[in-house]
């Protein structure tokens, strides 16, 4: 059996405009009255945080100070991930035609991610993904985890996946984030990341996946051209 562990948030959804309402909310909230700031515009915005500059640098270089920039970070990290902001989110374009795909070629599929059970619910329930991901193949973090740092805490997820899932013959994982490498390299799966999410090519380079690729369209289309696995 060949499987498919994904991502959620980079191959599947665009957190881009959450993220950037997020910070238009916080530069607002942060920012003195009277103060003139230099709002980035959401490309510019976008671009800093898949290059992986810092909240406070992100902060300075929109005109806030050194004592806003990291007020504004700490806001910024209370806020993102709040119910309010998830409805900004979107799927990435081809992606469930890709997941059909995979589907279809009966391939296992399994989703993980740091979304916790309810904001994983929340997605998967708005843009009808339950019949993709049943709970047996959804591996995310309880409500009430006490997160240390995502390169930490996915490899232990991960971990907690090989030991439930049926064996299988050969697994790929497919992520955008430093993180789903680290899960994958220490349990030697091999791992495709994709541009489509909070990282550039740049930073996914340093961490030496197996294949970087566009998104997770094409990431499906090398499995299952590399798979005798076929859509029938």
């Amino acid at each position: 059996m060949l499987r498919l562990i994904t991502d959620f948030d980079g191959p599947i959804m665009d957190v881009s405009e959450r993220y950037y309402r997020v910070y238009q909310f916080c530069l607002e909230k942060i920012r003195y009255p009277e103060q003139s700031v230099q709002q980035l515009n959401k490309a510019e915005f976008w671009q800093f945080k898949r290059s992986r500059v810092p909240e406070r640098q992100i902060a300075l270089n929109s005109g806030l100070d050194a004592t806003q920039a990291q007020e504004f970070a700490q806001l910024r990290r209370k806020t993102v991930h709040t119910d309010t902001y998830f409805q900004h989110d979107s799927l990435i374009p081809g992606a469930v035609e890709a997941l059909l795909k995979i589907q279809q070629a009966g391939i296992d599929l399994a989703v993980m991610t740091m979304r916790r059970v309810k904001e994983l619910d929340y997605a998967v329930k708005k843009y009808d993904l339950d019949n993709f991901f049943p709970e047996n193949r959804c591996y995310c973090l309880e409500n009430d985890y006490v997160k240390t740092s995502d390169i930490e805490d996915k490899p232990l997820l991960m971990e907690r996946a090989l030991a439930e899932l049926p064996e299988a013959a050969d697994t790929w994982m497919v992520g955008d984030t430093e993180a789903d490498i680290a899960a994958a390299k220490k349990h030697g799966i091999k791992v495709m990341a994709v541009e489509s999410g909070i990282r550039d090519r740049t930073q996914l380079e340093i961490y030496q996946p197996d294949l970087i690729v566009p998104d997770l369209s094409t990431a499906v289309k090398l499995i299952l051209e590399s798979s005798p696995v076929r859509i029938s």
